[in-house]
């Protein structure tokens, strides 16, 4: 939600989910590195975990992202994210509609990556994060709910508690979390600070 300043204050997203299995799942898996030579984010959806959602002859094969076509939380393992730091992976997965992460852990750049975007990455232990990935199988339709604000997981008549890096909770609950935003409402700042600076010239 924004406010009247533009600020977009994130306490809670929700959606449907797709549970993507397997420890390490690195960045080249969730964004291959040939697709990196894109100048712009904007096809990363259409190579989001690009050949493992494809069969040898370039068919779509049952990989959950094929399957849960549509969901909005994505439910992981541990040290998701790994490998190089692109921040093509994320710019991916929020393109193709990811608004929040529930998993065993990340990979610290990623984690951070996701928290540039706006994108809530909680954790949970081990057997909560399978627990709620075979919900899912089960119940594709159902709704799952991440409040940041209170650190929970809600999906059917389950709630469970998670843990959310400080950093980032405060950033997306404050509306701190998009940089680029934030410069550009301080720009007035900016400016009046360099005009007082002694050692930057003008234009003039």
């Amino acid at each position: 939600m924004s406010d009247a300043n533009g600020e977009n204050h994130i306490t809670e997203v929700g959606g449907t989910g797709v549970p993507i299995p397997g420890d390490d799942v690195d960045t080249d898996q969730i964004l291959p590195a040939k697709f990196m030579k894109e100048v712009t984010f904007d096809n990363m959806a259409d190579y989001l975990f690009y050949d493992a959602r494809r069969d040898d002859d370039g068919g779509f094969n049952d990989h959950p992202l094929n399957r849960f076509e549509g969901a909005s939380i994505a439910v992981v393992n541990s040290n998701f994210g790994c490998g190089s730091s692109r921040e093509h992976a994320p710019q991916a997965m929020m393109r193709w509609g990811i608004d929040g992460v529930v998993g065993e852990s990340y990979a610290e750049i990623f984690r951070d990556n996701c928290k540039s975007l706006g994108i809530p990455a909680v954790t949970t232990d081990h057997e909560t994060v399978v627990e709620l990935q075979e919900w899912i199988e089960a119940n594709p339709d159902g709704d799952i709910d991440i409040d940041v604000e209170a650190k929970t997981v809600t999906y059917g008549d389950t709630t469970i508690d998670v843990d959310i890096d400080g950093a980032m909770r405060e950033a997306l609950v404050d509306g701190i979390w998009d940089t680029t935003a934030l410069m550009y409402s301080n720009r007035s700042k900016v400016d009046a600070t360099v005009d007082g600076l002694p050692y930057v010239e003008g234009d003039d």
